[in-house]
């Protein structure tokens, strides 16, 4: 067996994006919060359409963040109305959309700086 790829706390939190936007999560963000909380040092917010879609976001993260480590916990999946994936690090938030903003976590953490999601993983403002 071959050791895990190691990741920094923002490449996790980056790649656990990407995975999300994979599924065609809308308004993903990386909240910094490490300076805010001890709870983890990076949060990623992501939006699914439907329970079906949440559950397929977090399935992806999930699956696509094994050969980095497992996840600590995994909550909500089954009902995929929000889905709390906790990396030790980094903790993603996966929501439906109404949730979202009644929960405001964007606005909890508003002090929060964003982190810059490479362009190679947005689909959302793209032309094609």
């Amino acid at each position: 067996m071959h050791a895990k790829e190691t990741l920094t706390s923002k490449e996790r939190a980056v790649q656990s994006a990407a995975h999300a936007l994979d599924k065609k999560a809308f308004d993903v963000k990386i909240l910094e919060i490490a300076h805010l909380s001890s709870i983890a040092d990076y949060l990623v917010l992501a939006t699914g359409m439907s329970d079906k879609q949440v559950q397929a976001i977090a399935e992806s993260v999930r699956m696509g963040m094994k050969k980095y480590g497992r996840a600590l916990d995994i909550e909500g999946a089954r009902e995929g109305k929000w889905v709390v994936i906790d990396f030790g690090d980094v903790i993603v938030h996966v929501f439906q959309e109404e949730l979202r903003r009644y929960y405001n976590l964007d606005g909890l953490w508003g002090e929060a700086p964003l982190v810059t999601i490479p362009a190679e993983y947005q689909w959302e403002h793209k032309e094609g």
